[in-house]
């Protein structure tokens, strides 16, 4: 089993494991429910507009939404909002429900949730429904100079 995602982390030698499941529906709870995974432990990636053209990543809990007025202050943009779902498959190279921040299409800056770091390991998607990355969320923001803010409602 290889994504895009799972190619770019095996060329910077980062750390990872495979964690696999059955896809039957989209979204975290059903990913948390289907891996045994705490649902706060198990990562969305948002495609977010910021406008003027500018386009970022989004990495938040299951658990929790994002506040689009943090995301745009974290961003230093004056708005943010979800891009739909053939936006974010044209920016990322992936299938909504399978997005993940590694290896995307066109480079786009990452935040993460700053709650995200106070656990050990977290699963982030790699690139294709029913596969994710069992990963330190210390390592994904340093592999991906992601910005870190606290920007969800729980």
């Amino acid at each position: 089993m290889s994504t895009r995602a799972i190619q770019y982390l095996k060329q910077r030698k980062a750390s990872f494991e495979v964690v696999q499941y059955e896809h039957l529906q989209k979204g975290a709870e059903f990913a948390a429910q289907a891996t045994g995974v705490p649902l706060e432990q198990t990562i969305k990636t948002l495609v977010v507009d910021l406008g003027a053209g500018r386009h970022g990543l989004v990495l938040v809990p299951g658990d929790r939404q994002a506040d689009m007025k943090r995301v745009a202050r974290a961003y230093a943009a004056k708005r943010a909002e979800m891009v739909d779902a053939a936006t974010a498959e044209r920016l990322t190279g992936y299938h909504v429900g399978g997005i993940s921040p590694f290896g995307v299409r066109q480079a786009l800056p990452v935040l993460m949730d700053a709650v995200i770091l106070s656990h050990a390991t977290i699963l982030i998607n790699a690139g294709q429904r029913g596969t994710m990355l069992k990963m330190s969320p210390a390592d994904i923001c340093s592999g991906l100079g992601c910005l870190v803010a606290d920007v969800s409602d729980g």
